[in-house]
C-alpha cells in the first residue's frame, strides 16, 4: 500500500513538473503563432507518449525475468533520481540558476517570431509544440514504465501521470500564462528523493536483500537521501564552502 501511494505521488509530481515546462512551450507557440496547430501538436505529443508506454510496457513485463528486471530498472531509476537530486541540490545551494518559466517563455516567443507563416497550416508551430510535449513527457513515460514494469501493473503510475497532466493543462487553460509560481525546484527535489528511494529498494530486492518492513523501507530510504541532500546543500553554499576551505587550510 505504501509503495502504491509513493508511486502515484512520484508519477504525479514528475508529470506536473515536466508538463509545466511543456505548457510553457505550447503557450509560447499559441500566443506567437496560432493556437490550432499548437493544440494539435500537443495532442499528437500526448498520443505518441501513450503509444510508447503501451508498446514497451507489456513486452518488458512478459519477456524479462523479474529479478534481473528489478536490478536493471532499479539502477536506471536510481541514476535518474540522483540526476534530479543533483540539479535540485545545485539550485538550492545557489550554484545553479533557478528554473525560470517566464524567461523560457520569452525566449521561445523571440525564437518563434523569427519564422514567418508561409503555409495554410503552421507546421513550425505544430512541430515545436509536439517536440515540447513529447520530449518533456519522455521522462514521465520512463517513470511510468519503470514503476509499471516492476509491479506488472500500470494503472497507478499512469493515474498519477495523467492527474499531473490534467492539473497543469487545466490551470494553463484558465490563466493562459506560464506557471512561474510553481515551486519547481522543491517538486524536483521531492521527485528525486522518491525515485532514488525506489531505485535503491528495487536494486536491493533484485540482488536478494530482505528489506526490514518491506515497502516501509521506501520512505526510510527517501528520508536518508533527504538528509544527505540537505547536508550537501549546506556545504555547497558559497559562504559555507569558503568557511570549510578556510578551516581545512588552518
Amino acid at each position: 500500500m505504501a509503495a502504491d501511494v509513493f508511486q502515484f505521488l512520484a508519477a504525479f509530481l514528475a508529470s506536473s513538473v515536466e508538463m509545466v515546462e511543456a505548457l510553457t512551450i505550447v503557450l509560447a507557440v499559441g500566443v506567437t503563432r496560432s493556437w490550432r496547430p499548437a493544440f494539435i501538436g500537443m495532442g499528437a505529443g500526448v498520443i505518441a507518449l501513450t503509444l510508447v508506454v503501451g508498446a514497451l510496457g507489456p513486452s518488458l513485463v512478459i519477456y524479462v525475468p523479474i529479478d534481473g528486471l528489478r536490478v536493471v530498472i532499479g539502477a536506471l531509476l536510481l541514476v535518474f533520481g540522483l540526476q534530479w537530486l543533483r540539479k535540485a541540490v545545485l539550485r538550492a545551494s545557489g550554484l545553479k540558476a533557478m528554473h525560470d518559466e517566464e524567461q523560457i517563455y520569452e525566449a521561445e516567443v523571440i525564437a518563434l517570431r523569427k519564422h514567418d507563416v508561409t503555409e495554410a497550416f503552421d507546421w513550425t508551430a505544430f512541430t515545436v509544440a509536439f517536440k515540447g510535449v513529447f520530449l518533456e513527457g519522455l521522462e514521465v513515460a520512463f517513470i511510468v514504465l519503470t514503476f509499471g514494469t516492476n509491479d506488472g501493473r500500470f494503472d497507478i503510475p499512469i493515474a498519477g501521470a495523467v492527474s499531473g497532466l490534467i492539473l497543469v493543462v487545466g490551470v494553463g487553460i484558465l490563466i493562459h500564462q506560464p506557471l512561474k509560481r510553481v515551486p519547481e525546484n522543491s517538486i524536483k527535489f521531492a521527485v528525486g528523493l522518491l525515485l532514488s528511494a525506489f531505485g535503491t529498494f528495487w536494486v536491493g530486492e533484485g540482488v536478494g536483500v530482505d528489506w526490514t518492513g518491506s515497502d516501509l523501507a521506501i520512505p526510510v530510504l527517501a528520508i536518508g537521501y533527504a538528509v544527505v541532500a540537505a547536508v550537501l546543500v549546506r556545504l555547497l553554499r558559497p559562504g559555507q564552502t569558503t568557511a570549510v576551505e578556510g578551516a581545512a587550510a588552518g
